[in-house]
């Protein structure tokens, strides 16, 4: 069944005061999750095996690279043999990108929060309002992530347009080409 995320992607300034904000809600910190992402090449959308101790899971979601706030519409399943599904998957696919990073998980009612550090990339804020745990229109989603925005002082020019694969991407490009 597809679901609808709001969310925003940005450098995380101050992880300390975004963690003590979250902290103080609780039970909403759900870990930290050492976790490694595989994209494959897709005709559409993106498609990825997300490998950690706290979530395995395929992922398949279609989102537009655009400033500010996005919508994107995904699909997730469970996997409970990731290494089994990435060997079936790399052998028959072709891998595109590899992000590896380290996610603490936050939630606040429907809202899921992370504060990743991914190598050779830095630190990032996540703020993902989604209607996969409640009945919620686009419009009411795009108003949570706003006002988490707004408590955590993400500036517009903190905002990234891409995801961590094509910065990836771009960060190895660049490498070859220089």
């Amino acid at each position: 069944m597809p679901y609808l995320n709001v969310e925003i992607k940005a450098h995380c300034q101050n992880p300390e005061y975004i963690r003590e904000y979250l902290k103080n809600y609780p039970g909403s910190f759900k870990g930290v999750d050492e976790q490694t992402d595989t994209y494959f090449n897709s005709p559409n959308g993106r498609l990825k095996l997300r490998e950690g101790n706290i979530e395995n899971n395929l992922i398949y979601y279609e989102r537009e690279n655009r400033p500010g706030l996005k919508q994107s519409h995904f699909q997730l399943v469970k996997v409970e043999d990731a290494k089994g599904l990435k060997q079936v998957l790399t052998e028959s696919m072709e891998v595109k990108v590899i992000v590896r990073k380290r996610r603490e998980i936050y939630y606040i009612d429907n809202v899921k929060f992370h504060i990743d550090e991914v190598p050779g990339l830095g630190s990032f804020m996540e703020i993902e309002a989604g209607n996969i745990l409640a009945d919620l229109s686009k419009d009411k989603l795009q108003e949570q992530c706003d006002f988490y925005m707004m408590e955590f002082g993400i500036r517009t020019e903190d905002i990234i347009d891409v995801s961590y694969s094509d910065m990836l991407l771009e960060k190895f490009e660049k490498g070859v080409s220089n």
